[in-house]
C-alpha cells in the first residue's frame, strides 16, 4: 500500500458539477440505492468504497444513466439527466467512463479506438483526432502501441488506452468503476499512476475502487457505502484514522489487517 502523501491540490474548489438528490434504485426486491444525496464539485476527486454489494457500481453507473433510477434526480453541470435519445447521447459525451473490463473494440487499432468517439460524436477531422489521440496515448504511456490491436497489449496497457479513449471526448467528469479489479497486481500501479496524475491536473473524478492506497493519496473525499446507502463521508485522513460509524470501523478492520 502506498504511503505517499498527496500534495495540496491546485484545482480550485468549484461549483457543483454532479448532484444526486434522493436517488432510489431497486433491482426487484433488492433496494440497491437508498435515498442517495451526493454532490461532486468541479475538480474534486471522490473515491467510493465499501463492501461488495453495497451499491457502489450502481451509483457510478447511474451518473451517466447506464442504470436508470426509480426516484430522485441526478444533474450534470446544472442540467437534469435526460431519459433517452440524442440528449442522453450528448450527456454521455460529457461523462467519461472506465470499466473493470476495458471494452476496447478488438478489430480496431489502439489509435482507431481513441479517435472513434471524437470523429463520430464530436465531429473532429481525422487528422485532428489522430493528433490529439497520440498526445493522449503519450500522456498515459502507450503512444508506441498506437498501431497495435488490443489483444497485443497487456491488461494494464489496455486499461490505460481505455482512459485515453475517455479523455479524448474532453469529458467534464470521469467515472471509474473498479478500473483495476481485472488486472494482475503488477499492472495495477501503472493504471493508478495515470489516475493520480489526472487528479493532480484537476480532473473531476468519481472512483469506485478497492485500492485503499489510492483512496488515501488521491481522494479529496472518501464516501463509504454499505447496503445501498452512504454511511459516512469525509477526508481520507478523517476516514482512515477516525471513522465515525461502526460499519466503517468493521470494514477497515477487515481490510487493513491484510
Amino acid at each position: 500500500m502506498t504511503t505517499l502523501e498527496q500534495e495540496p491540490r491546485s484545482a480550485e474548489r468549484g461549483e457543483p458539477l454532479v448532484v444526486l438528490e434522493g436517488v432510489q434504485k431497486h433491482f426487484g426486491a433488492l433496494h440497491a440505492l437508498k435515498d442517495i444525496d451526493l454532490t461532486v464539485t468541479r475538480g474534486e476527486v471522490v473515491v467510493v468504497i465499501g463492501p461488495s454489494g453495497s451499491g457502489k457500481s450502481t451509483l457510478c453507473r447511474a451518473i451517466n444513466r447506464l442504470e436508470t433510477i426509480d426516484a430522485g434526480k441526478i444533474s450534470l453541470d446544472g442540467k437534469d439527466l435526460p431519459q433517452e435519445g440524442k440528449a442522453l447521447a450528448a450527456l454521455r459525451a460529457e461523462v467519461g467512463m472506465v470499466f473493470q473490463s476495458f471494452n476496447l473494440f478488438a478489430h480496431k487499432t489502439i489509435l482507431e479506438n481513441v479517435t472513434l468517439g471524437p470523429i463520430k460524436v464530436r465531429g473532429l477531422k481525422k487528422d485532428e483526432a489522430e493528433k490529439k489521440a497520440r498526445e493522449l496515448l503519450d500522456r498515459v504511456g502507450v503512444e508506441h502501441q498506437a498501431d497495435k490491436y488490443p489483444a497485443q497489449l497487456s491488461g494494464g496497457q489496455q486499461q490505460r488506452v481505455a482512459i485515453a479513449r475517455a479523455l479524448a471526448m474532453e469529458p467534464k467528469v470521469m467515472l471509474f468503476d473498479e478500473p483495476t479489479s481485472a488486472l494482475d497486481p503488477e499492472m495495477i500501479k501503472e493504471v493508478l499512476d495515470v489516475m493520480v496524475d489526472l487528479a493532480k491536473q484537476g480532473m473531476t473524478m468519481v472512483v469506485v475502487t478497492h485500492e485503499m492506497g489510492f483512496a488515501r493519496t488521491a481522494a479529496d473525499r472518501v464516501v463509504f457505502m454499505a447496503d445501498g446507502a452512504i454511511v459516512e463521508e469525509g477526508t481520507p485522513e478523517q476516514f482512515f484514522t477516525n471513522p465515525s460509524s461502526d460499519r466503517a470501523k468493521d470494514f477497515l478492520g477487515k481490510i487493513l489487517k491484510h
